[in-house]
């Protein structure tokens, strides 16, 4: 068994933070069914997970499985995030193009990529796996692309072997010691924050200069939507009434619990990595976010006893399918990249998802033997089994995310009022909408 990695010193750059890549290099051609028959059976494979993370255990090891079974090669060239996102359109409409990547998923990113032709159309494989029956149908929405690029119908681009979504970490022993236990519903989450304040204590560890202030403002918009707005909002089937009550609560709820403490206004200035480091530390007891933190709070939480719990009254969270294997257009071994796919999502390899802090999206439960990742992964069920998936707030325009952070740092830095901040963003959002669908 030959594996080829070539390192290279990049720093990724996304909505998840920083990630190092195990990724792949030049390859040649194999027969179709990679046994042998031919050719130099090389899989040449890219992806952006550290080896330690979750998806780099679980993957490791399908990459050894996939060799052992087929007799191919697989060839690793680090990458990072940024690098492929960046490169992607440049390098995948040439003869670098590798045979499966990891890439990002929604309309700005896959969907562009599919409408430009870059994208292998998977209908055929999806059929032939069955790998429709192994994703819950919020977790498709990412995975099929129209002519235009839009998420939610058409052909399927990529297939996601994990899943990921925002929920609540909270510092157990700050609890316990301010006598308070997980709230079930709003009225008694702002109960806690203000149990928290009263004692001194910022309870919500926030950045605005980046995420999770806008996941915040989302969830909290979530709570008085419906799938037909999410719908509207991420898959443009109605207009948003950027005053209407959704958006309204959310935005008048954040300059609220601003005014009352529960969230500092030096979060203006704080990056993600601030905020989950604050936690880390035991600084705040609450840091809403996530599911990518898990893995990292397992293995550096030392201080303190830490879980989870989805938001109260909310059947809905931010969350969606974890970014997808794809498959270029111009990829030399097709049928290679699609059993290597298969093999992702098998029980064993999805199991090393679960159990290493990931969350799979065909594991038996039966295999999850880690009591946290157990705690997380029935967390993303809830929300799978209720249809609670909702994408993210920043998805519907290439531009909203930097636009809705500048937004919410006006609006916890007081600069504006809830009304204008809604005003502005709504604006941001329709221009970027109209330049997508005309």
């Amino acid at each position: 068994m030959k594996r080829t990695r070539t390192s290279v010193v990049a720093t990724a750059i996304g909505t998840i933070g920083a990630l190092a890549l195990t990724a792949c290099s030049a390859g040649g051609s194999t027969d179709a069914a990679g046994d042998g028959g031919g050719g130099d059976q090389t899989l040449r494979l890219w992806h952006f997970e550290s080896e330690t993370s979750a998806m780099g255990v679980a993957w490791d090891e399908a990459i050894r499985v996939f060799e052992e079974e087929t007799g191919a090669t697989v060839e690793f060239e680090e990458k990072s995030f940024e690098q492929i996102r960046s490169t992607a359109s440049q390098v995948l409409n040439s003869d670098e193009a590798p045979d499966i990547l990891e890439y990002n998923k929604g309309n700005a990113t896959a969907g562009l990529l599919a409408s430009q032709g870059l994208l292998s159309n998977l209908d055929d494989a999806v059929e032939e796996y069955g790998w429709d029956d192994q994703l819950a149908p919020a977790l498709q929405t990412t995975a099929r692309y129209d002519e235009n690029g839009i998420m939610g119908s058409g052909s399927w681009y990529g297939v996601p072997n994990y899943g990921e979504f925002v929920e609540v970490y909270y510092n157990k022993d700050m609890f316990a010691q301010a006598g308070l236990e997980i709230p079930t519903t709003v009225a008694e989450f702002e109960s806690v924050l203000q149990a928290f304040t009263d004692q001194g204590v910022t309870p919500l560890a926030e950045a605005a200069a980046e995420y999770p202030l806008g996941q915040l403002w989302y969830q909290l918009a979530l709570t008085k939507a419906d799938r037909d707005w999410v719908d509207a909002y991420q898959l443009y089937t109605d207009d948003v009434d950027w005053e209407g009550e959704e958006v309204t609560y959310a935005t008048e709820t954040i300059a609220d619990w601003t005014r009352k403490g529960y969230i500092s206004t030096d979060a203006t200035g704080l990056k993600a990595e601030d905020a989950g480091v604050s936690f880390i530390d035991g600084s705040y007891p609450i840091f809403f976010s996530g599911s990518w933190w898990h893995n990292r709070f397992t293995t550096e939480i030392s201080g303190f006893e830490w879980g989870t719990f989805l938001f109260p009254e909310a059947e809905m969270s931010p969350g969606s399918a974890g970014n997808m294997w794809v498959i270029p257009e111009r990829a030399q071994n097709a049928d290679l990249a699609e059993q290597f796919i298969d093999v992702t999502m098998r029980p064993e390899i999805q199991a090393l998802i679960g159990n290493n802090g990931g969350v799979p999206v065909a594991a038996e439960p039966s295999d999850i033997t880690d009591e946290k990742s157990a705690e997380l992964i029935a967390n993303f069920n809830t929300l799978n089994e209720r249809d609670g998936i909702a994408f993210y707030p920043d998805w519907p325009t290439s531009t909203f995310y930097d636009e809705l952070n500048a937004g919410l740092q006006e609006l916890v830095n007081g600069s504006k009022s809830p009304a204008e901040v809604q005003q502005q963003l709504g604006e941001q959002y329709q221009s970027g909408v109209d330049d997508i669908v005309g």
